[in-house]
């Protein structure tokens, strides 16, 4: 029988929500403790998710432009040639930069870390297992107890995965060989961006997607922008397509995939990503036997402190409704820690920023049209080109426009959607602004540097009056 050790707070996952808690947590004076399966730190995020594929996005352009764009600076690139084993390299190189820098934090915030399997033991006690617990378990009490388990990836009936042919966006990343084509099932932030990666290396992508446009609940007007955009590219769309399975015939490296769409033609690729989605991962944290309710769609119900139904346990995250973003989960994070130090906290849920890591990149934040039209707001919309941009001219890259939606009446900022170089750089501002209620001439009276692309954002905001200066 393993021993009881007590802590103040027990956090069960180490991805961006428990992490930043359990630091968040230990500033504030609490005696935190994480328990954590994998070796490294970081969750989904920060090992198999965010970090390396922004590495491999970063990388897989560089490329592009040196093949593509290079010459057009005067910069003459000869018989540029991909080294996709160094460009691995270097993604394991930025995530293990990462991990060891939350193992840093970990020891600098004297928080305790156990490797291994937590499942809540009833209330305010989780039991942790693992081959690197002593006596193999360990039962944690706690005053309070935070389950940050995050998520898994979500799949379609007669879509199996097999980590090889037909595969997530953790087996996508690894690749030692770009697929001579790939079909991605979603059109959602993960399929855009792991399909932007490996076309730009040379593989014939195609994108299914069920419903009848990209970028399911984005600004229906900048999606279409960008799907006109991805096209340019070379990424081949079928909208509209019912993925009904997918058959893996042939074997080693002969082995290729045929996807079943229904009425429509079947698609073979040598590789398949699935990227429908994220779903909760409750699964062994013995939720039914604590007594914690979840929602009809699998996810942790929660009050307005985070409290679960269950005496003393909290969940934050991917694990609870809202959106399924590694910021959104840090934010919960810190709100609950400060709410159980007595401190006024609180998310913004509807200013959360989402972005795109594709070139060029997509964000939004607020309502987008579609939203206000069918709640009835009335707005006023300012939009401008990059293409009317000096800095935009400068760099080379001037597809896209910022889009400001401001109430009729009272010209407080509703929504901003950006696509364009930087775009997730850029909404940041229009995320402040709208934290602290800014109208559109606030922002468009706001002095910004010259010549930078920021300056579009503060264009967009004229134009919601009529009065963009460069167009």
């Amino acid at each position: 029988m393993g021993a009881t050790k007590q802590h103040d707070i027990v956090i069960v996952g180490a991805g961006p929500g428990g992490y930043v808690a359990a630091i968040r947590g230990a500033q504030l004076g609490f005696d935190v403790a994480v328990v954590e399966k994998e070796p490294a730190l970081g969750g989904t995020c920060v090992r198999v998710g965010c970090i390396p594929s922004k590495a491999m996005l970063e990388s897989s352009f560089l490329y592009a432009e040196a093949r593509e764009r290079f010459a057009e600076h005067g910069v003459v690139a000869e018989k540029v040639r991909l080294d996709l084993e160094a460009m691995q390299a270097r993604r394991a190189k930025v995530v293990k930069q990462n991990t060891d820098g939350l193992a840093f934090l970990f020891k600098k915030n004297k928080i305790t870390r156990y490797q291994g399997t937590g499942r809540l033991n009833g209330e305010r006690q989780v039991t942790v297992e693992g081959p690197e617990i002593d006596d193999g378990s360990v039962d944690l009490v706690a005053e309070h107890v935070v389950l940050a388990t995050g998520s898994v990836v979500a799949t379609l009936p007669g879509v199996e995965l097999d980590d090889e042919v037909v595969v997530s966006s953790t087996e996508a990343l690894t690749w030692e060989q770009v697929p001579e084509s790939l079909v991605v099932i979603g059109a959602g932030y993960i399929g855009l961006e792991l399909g932007s990666v490996w076309a730009r290396l040379g593989a014939k992508v195609t994108v299914l997607e069920y419903l009848d446009r990209i970028l399911p609940g984005m600004d229906g007007e900048t999606a279409k922008e960008a799907l006109k955009v991805f096209r340019r590219q070379g990424i081949d769309f079928r909208l509209g397509a019912r993925v009904e399975g997918v058959d893996v015939s042939g074997k080693g490296a002969k082995r290729r995939a045929k996807v079943r769409v229904a009425d429509g033609d079947p698609v073979e690729a040598e590789r398949v990503l699935v990227a429908v989605g994220r779903k909760p991962a409750t699964a062994g944290l013995g939720l039914e036997e604590a007594g914690v309710a979840l929602d009809e769609r699998g996810r942790v119900k929660v009050d307005e402190r985070f409290r679960t139904s269950a005496g003393g346990v909290y969940a934050i995250g991917d694990l609870v409704p809202g959106p399924m973003l590694a910021h959104k989960a840090e934010e919960d994070g810190v709100a609950l820690m400060e709410m159980l130090a007595g401190q006024p906290a609180g998310v913004h849920y509807d200013l959360v920023p989402g972005v795109v890591y594709t070139e060029p990149e997509i964000a939004t934040v607020g309502k987008t049209e579609e939203e206000l039209n069918d709640e009835g707001v009335p707005y006023r919309k300012g939009v401008f080109p990059f293409m009317a941009n000096g800095r935009a001219r400068a760099l080379g890259h001037t597809e896209g426009r910022v889009k400001i939606l401001a109430h009729q009446d009272t010209d407080r900022i509703l929504g901003v959607h950006v696509i364009g170089p930087r775009a997730g750089d850029l909404v940041a501002e229009a995320v402040a602004a709208m934290t602290f209620g800014a109208s559109s001439e606030d922002v468009a009276r706001t002095v910004h540097a010259h010549p930078t692309l920021a300056e579009v954002v503060k264009e967009a905001a004229l134009a919601v009056d009529g009065r963009a200066l460069h167009i």
